[in-house]
């Protein structure tokens, strides 16, 4: 996965949407005994997990920059 840091908030929610799609998919192989390598779901997990910590760091930037822009003025 590419460093998730350089990428833009659009690029991340596409990641983010594109990996919960797979986790989806391999739960439903999960249920129909296809799935053979189970350890990509927690890899799958995982990869939601960083991302989602992403979204929130910048989030929470973001708010701190207009705190203090609304101090300053």
């Amino acid at each position: 996965m590419a460093a998730l840091t350089e990428l833009n908030p659009t690029e991340l929610t596409e990641k983010l949407a594109e990996a919960k799609e797979e986790l989806f998919n391999l739960r439903f192989q999960v249920a129909t005994n296809q799935l053979d390598n189970t350890a990509r779901l927690k890899a799958v997990k995982k990869d939601i997990a960083r991302i989602r910590t992403e979204l929130r760091i910048r989030e929470i930037k973001a708010q701190t920059a207009n705190a203090a822009a609304e101090g300053e003025a």
